[in-house]
């Protein structure tokens, strides 16, 4: 049987750690609650300058001249990573005719185009690794696709896209790549934003 003087000490003693563990599990407690508030008023703080940014005064600045924007001729802007494939591919195809801008004619028709050594009647050499690799990035990044139910368009006057790039323009039967000239004069340097004077106000 225990003793009544150690029982007593032993209960005193328990009931103290009791509340010692209470108080230690109160603060506990509290500190969490200020380590979330703290973070919470952090972490809005960071939102609140995410969202409205600082206003910084603009200094206005003169550029120079070798960082003046370059006319679009194309139908796109061409980024300089395409640049190189727009290079090869006017080298070899705009020294016989006018290159075309990639957009008139679907995807698929350049395919068989830069594939095949029969070119509308007269036999080239098509192109080799690498330059045909260069090619059909640029081409397959600026053409259009093809739909499902549509034929492969060999001719520009056969091509939607040629048409739908023309709008409200009454075009010859059969437009071809020599009547470019007579409304974007500059097309033979791939030019084909510049118009003539009786287009450069159509709507």
């Amino acid at each position: 049987m225990p003793h009544p003087v150690r029982q007593r000490s032993r209960d005193a003693l328990l009931r103290l750690t009791d509340r010692w563990h209470l108080r230690k599990r109160g603060r506990s407690l509290i500190v969490l609650l200020l380590l979330l508030l703290t973070w919470s008023l952090c972490l809005g703080w960071g939102l609140a300058q995410a969202k409205e940014p600082r206003a910084i005064a603009p200094v206005a600045q003169p550029l120079p001249a070798s960082t003046a924007v370059q006319p679009i001729g194309t139908v796109d802007a061409i980024p300089k990573g395409f640049k190189l494939g727009q290079d090869i591919y006017l080298e070899n195809c705009a020294s016989c005719h006018i290159g075309i801008p990639t957009q008139v004619m679907p995807t698929e028709t350049w395919r068989q185009l830069i594939q095949d050594s029969q070119h509308y009647g007269v036999q080239i050499q098509p192109l080799v690794a690498p330059n045909l690799q260069i090619v059909w990035q640029y081409i397959r990044t600026f053409s259009r696709p093809q739909s499902a139910d549509e034929d492969i368009p060999y001719r520009v006057y056969q091509s939607r896209y040629f048409k739908a790039l023309h709008p409200k323009v009454k075009l010859p039967t059969r437009a071809g790549l020599s009547s470019c000239l007579s409304c974007h004069p500059g097309a033979d340097k791939y030019d084909f934003r510049s118009l003539t004077a009786e287009w450069q106000n159509a709507p």
